[in-house]
């Protein structure tokens, strides 16, 4: 009666159910978690953003498959700033990042084909394939004080039916951005490449060796994905972005699909597009919030643990931190603990799909008193289990 590809778990894992355990007798949680950067006192300039949703030419309906002419203008002009030229027309307006992976799935492959994903990486992709009966395979980003792409583990990959790479940069949750010696290898491989850059704004520093976009080549269809969920930190306003390149025929019939696709749905709401240019604009004000946060925050991060058994990995961006811990528990142990002894609420980095050793994945964007408090915390319990 259902189809296949919506078929899933619907059992709660032994974390969520120990957190709802815990709300019901509601027990204080010291949520190292948060991801909704709405929730976690930013300042925003309100005023200007609800001004510019407030147009009245959004009680008039104008439908473009690609888009509002003048929403896709202020992308192309905050790409421009950036240094790359993206005409209008090689840019779609989707109404989140999911939807513009979900478009170009549909464009790049058929049932049965494969997408390459990095591991460790964000659990949504397997989803978002699976929803277009297509198949997520994994190819590995190692560790070795820093992250880089295992190129070995992308050539093993490989099949007939790979479509697609696609790259998270910086990644979440290693936060670690794609270099441009990878970029070049990638494109060795003659794939498309989908490039997730919704934490692009976040990095910890300057690399010469980063690159700051899969828009640096043309040598094989790309696509760049942004939107306000991350550079605005508006997430409820669902808008994303997506911005094409590549060799001209290929780009052509690259845009030539997405136009039918993104006909055929329409997407992103009026006001929202209307509005674009000025919380473009007005965005400056809580992204330099966040950042100064995310630094702060780390910070704090590595000097509790400077002396401990457990530390964080190398970071470069991004909204994630990693606490590597000893290996003398699970990683479910670990934050089943630090939930029911402590009251902290970490991930694990199962999640994720870390494949070895033990870690926890926190959110860097947490309110910084609270934040302070929930790794005091963790290195109190890494003490305690460290010392039995």
């Amino acid at each position: 009666m259902f189809s296949r590809r919506t078929q899933h778990e619907a059992t709660l894992n032994v974390i969520s159910s120990a957190v709802r355990a815990r709300r019901a007798l509601g027990l204080p949680i010291c949520d190292l978690t948060q991801s909704n950067p709405t929730e976690t006192n930013l300042p925003y300039d309100s005023e200007r953003i609800l001004r510019a949703l407030g147009q009245p030419a959004s009680m008039s309906y104008e439908p473009h498959a690609f888009g509002l002419p003048s929403a896709r203008a202020a992308v192309s002009a905050w790409q421009q700033s950036l240094g790359f030229a993206v005409p209008l027309d090689q840019i779609v307006l989707t109404s989140s990042t999911s939807e513009a992976y979900a478009y170009l799935f549909k464009v790049l492959a058929d049932p049965g084909d494969e997408v390459l994903i990095p591991r460790p990486s964000y659990p949504l992709f397997e989803h978002l394939a699976a929803l277009e009966s297509v198949r997520a395979v994994h190819y590995t980003l190692d560790y070795d004080g820093a992250w880089h792409v295992d190129f070995d583990s992308i050539e093993r990959a490989l099949t007939e039916r790979t479509r697609a790479i696609v790259l998270v940069t910086p990644n979440n949750p290693t936060g670690s951005f794609l270099k441009r010696d990878e970029l070049a290898r990638l494109c060795g491989f003659g794939l498309p490449l989908i490039s997730d850059e919704v934490f692009g704004a976040y990095a910890l520093g300057e690399d010469p060796r980063r690159a700051r976009s899969v828009l640096e080549t043309t040598a094989v269809p790309v696509f760049a994905l942004g939107g306000l969920s991350k550079f605005a930190a508006l997430p409820q306003l669902k808008l994303a972005w997506l911005c094409a390149a590549g060799p001209e025929l290929a780009l052509n019939e690259a845009l030539r699909r997405l136009e039918l696709v993104a006909d055929t749905f329409l997407s992103p709401g009026a006001p929202v597009q209307h509005a674009l240019p000025e919380i473009l604009a007005a965005s400056g004000v809580v992204r330099e919030a966040l950042n100064a946060r995310i630094g702060r925050n780390f910070a704090r991060l590595s000097e509790v643990f400077r002396s401990s058994a457990a530390a964080p990995l190398f970071l470069e961006g991004g909204w994630y931190a990693t606490l590597r811990l000893p290996a003398v528990q699970s990683e479910s142990d670990w934050v089943l603990a630090l939930l029911n002894e402590d009251g902290v609420l970490t991930q694990p980095g199962w999640f994720y799909d870390f494949v070895a050793g033990s870690a926890l994945v926190l959110s860097l964007i947490t309110d910084e008193r609270q934040f302070a408090l929930g790794v005091a915390s963790i290195a109190e319990r890494v003490r305690i289990v460290s010392s039995r």
